[in-house]
């Protein structure tokens, strides 16, 4: 479960780039040599790189989980299946998430007035992965501690 607390770290980063950016607060090292409206350009620039790289990790994780983990959890306990069946549901709900993320982030860079937007669709994807990671936690830890993946 280290790559889920890693996940909950990276998204506490993003809602404080979010901040970051809303407050105007200029990005550390050679950033702070640049007049505002670059700077606001570049740390939008950062938000969107950084936030574009966390939806991608969370990608590949769900795309690996789909692939190997579940369908080795189905043939080694098939009383899992309903949890799996579950998992992989929410699965695609948080790729729509992650989907309405990209769509705020790019109406953000070009209108600074998409902040609101990408705000709520970060704290939606926020409500969707923490819920989906303590669920996927509370249901496998045990069985895959019990089974021996790893």
């Amino acid at each position: 479960m280290q790559v889920h607390d890693g996940l909950r770290a990276e998204l506490a980063q993003i809602h404080d780039l979010i901040e970051q950016v809303a407050t105007g607060e200029i990005d550390a090292g050679a950033a702070r040599s640049h007049i505002n409206t670059m700077t606001m350009r570049q740390n939008r620039w950062t938000l969107g790189v950084y936030c574009e790289s966390y939806c991608r990790i969370v990608t590949t994780h769900h795309t690996l989980e789909d692939q190997s983990l579940f369908p080795w959890l189905r043939a080694r306990d098939p009383r899992l299946s309903p949890v799996v069946d579950r998992l992989e549901q929410e699965h695609h709900v948080i790729h729509d998430v992650l989907e309405g993320v990209d769509r705020a982030l790019v109406a953000y860079v070009g209108s600074p007035d998409g902040l609101a937007e990408l705000r709520a669709a970060v704290d939606l994807l926020t409500d969707a992965l923490l819920s989906h990671l303590s669920y996927e936690e509370r249901e496998l830890v045990e069985p895959l501690a019990r089974l021996g993946f790893g």
